[in-house]
């Protein structure tokens, strides 16, 4: 039974076109499908089929030899029943299931830095009040047409936002709540050693 429609992808997470930074990316799908491993060698890097179950996509991603010389493997779930929602499965509303991973490379080599400095990335401003982010200078792209972004995907509507002024209000959050949370048992500890303390009772022996 083919019930679903699915996509797995690999996008920019403000969705930029990759193809400076990956070479390929290798999906390893479940078994049961016709040649399970699918090589992507082109921006924008997905894939598309139909099912009915669900299963743990392999990703394997590949970088261009002045990047790295060693691949990133990830796996990724694929959802296609909605968890929330009961009664009937709507077929406008698609199940998205992204999930967030940065790569960071130390010490980039001249021509990758170059090459990633000239090429244009496609920023979906989502800044909450009070949070400001350097702005970059705009670049010219002479081959718009080529560009292998995801700002016009047929599925961009569904894309999940990424901000990094968003992660900066998450990690702000969490370091608070850890704060709270320390000088609260550091006030329980300072209760329970102003305590007294409760005698040991006398140890008693009878002589025979």
């Amino acid at each position: 039974s083919q019930s679903h429609k699915w996509t797995v992808y690999v996008r920019g997470a403000t969705n930029e076109d990759l193809g400076a930074v990956i070479k390929h990316v290798v999906f390893q799908l479940h078994p049961s499908f016709n040649n399970p491993t699918r090589i992507v060698e082109a921006p924008p890097f997905e894939l598309s089929e139909c099912g009915w179950g669900e299963f743990e996509i392999g990703i394997s991603i590949f970088f261009h030899s002045d990047v790295c010389d060693k691949h990133l493997d990830l796996y990724h779930m694929l959802k296609l029943y909605p968890e929330e929602e009961s009664g009937p499965q709507s077929t406008k509303k698609p199940v998205v299931m992204e999930s967030y991973n940065e790569i960071v490379f130390p010490d980039p080599s001249e021509c990758f830095f170059a090459r990633v400095q000239n090429h244009p990335a496609v920023v979906v401003p989502r800044m909450p009040a009070g949070f400001s982010l350097p702005v970059q200078a705009p670049v010219e792209n002479k081959n718009e047409k080529g560009r292998g972004d995801t700002k016009d995907h047929p599925l961009s509507q569904w894309f999940l936002n990424f901000s990094e002024a968003d992660e900066l209000l998450k990690l702000a959050s969490a370091r608070q709540q850890v704060q709270a949370h320390i000088v609260k048992l550091r006030r329980e500890l300072s209760v329970i050693d102003g305590m007294p303390q409760p005698l040991k009772p006398a140890s008693s022996y009878e002589c025979t």
